[in-house]
């Protein structure tokens, strides 16, 4: 753990960044007095969940029928 000051942290702000990304904890100060601390963020891990949109979304019966042709030649720049 280090306690850097506020005018050092703002200096060294990348630095001090990189060194809490490999998990160190660092202190800042203000005038000698501890004011906030600068931690890595604890990732929460994302589980999947199969089926949690059922009901919730429609899919149109036409989804993948061909574009009408001007629209079509918009996409081809013509």
């Amino acid at each position: 753990m280090q306690l850097i000051n506020i005018h050092e942290a703002k200096t060294r702000f990348s630095k001090l960044v990189e060194a809490v990304s490999q998990g160190e904890e660092i202190i800042i100060a203000k005038a000698g007095k501890p004011t906030a601390r600068l931690v890595p963020l604890q990732r929460q891990p994302f589980t999947r969940k199969p089926g949690t949109l059922k009901g919730k979304m429609k899919i149109a019966e036409d989804f993948d029928a061909p574009l009408p042709a001007d629209i079509q030649l918009g996409f081809e720049g013509r």
